[in-house]
């Protein structure tokens, strides 16, 4: 779950850097892009995190149905999310090149509403796997809880027995803040250093896909031979 949370720091590092700005994974901030947008903010396009929030709810509606019903066979859920996720961030990664996204800035157009479209749909998908995980403080897209139990928890004069503590709990959410900005800080760092999007957003594609079919090919049944 924290190296799915790092990939998130620089699948978004892409979409706000490169496709928008917009956010693929934290809708949050697209609705919040949106209202700025309405409200007469200046470089900010309506219609990318439109779009964005749009193709997000269609990850998460086709994430859960596909999540339910291999849940209901018996079958490892989680892997087939993140190979499911893995390959529409794949497909993204297409797009991007295949439409010419070259560098970060400069107007949004219809080369844009269509990568961030299938991005928001991989990140809705994802959303619905950590939902279905339910780890506590590590939710892979969003920090600003774990953020606010992390200083509440360390915080000697704002200690509150309901928000939770304990090193395990501590580490845990320090450990989410910490892979969400790294991922970011990589994604970022990449795109300054002049590397195209597409091959940006590949890498976490391939470390989700990766992940997914390692778990996948551990899960098999072994079998031995006598003799």
């Amino acid at each position: 779950m924290l190296l799915l949370t790092a990939t998130t720091g620089m699948v978004e590092a892409v979409s706000f850097l490169a496709l928008g700005p917009v956010f693929a994974a934290v809708q949050t901030g697209s609705l919040l892009l949106l209202g700025f947008s309405l409200g007469g903010a200046p470089g900010i396009s309506a219609a990318v995190s439109a779009v964005s929030l749009a193709a997000f709810a269609l990850g998460a509606v086709a994430g859960s149905r596909v999540e339910t019903a291999i849940d209901v066979r018996e079958r490892r859920w989680f892997e087939g999310a993140l190979v499911v996720e893995g390959v529409l961030l794949g497909a993204g990664a297409l797009v991007i090149w295949g439409v010419g996204i070259d560098g970060i800035g400069g107007p949004v157009d219809g080369r844009h509403l269509a990568a961030i479209a299938t991005v928001a749909c991989a990140m809705g998908v994802r959303n619905v796997t950590a939902l279905r995980v339910a780890l506590p403080g590590v939710t892979t897209t969003v920090a600003t809880r774990t953020f606010t139990g992390l200083v509440v928890a360390l915080h000697p004069l704002a200690a509150d027995s309901r928000v939770g503590a304990g090193a395990g709990i501590e580490l845990r959410r320090l450990s989410t803040v910490l892979a969400l900005a790294g991922g970011g800080l990589l994604g970022a760092w990449l795109l300054a250093s002049s590397v195209r999007p597409a091959v940006v957003l590949a890498v976490p594609a391939a470390v989700v896909l990766a992940t997914g079919l390692v778990r996948l090919a551990a899960a098999r049944p072994r079998t031995s031979v006598p003799g």
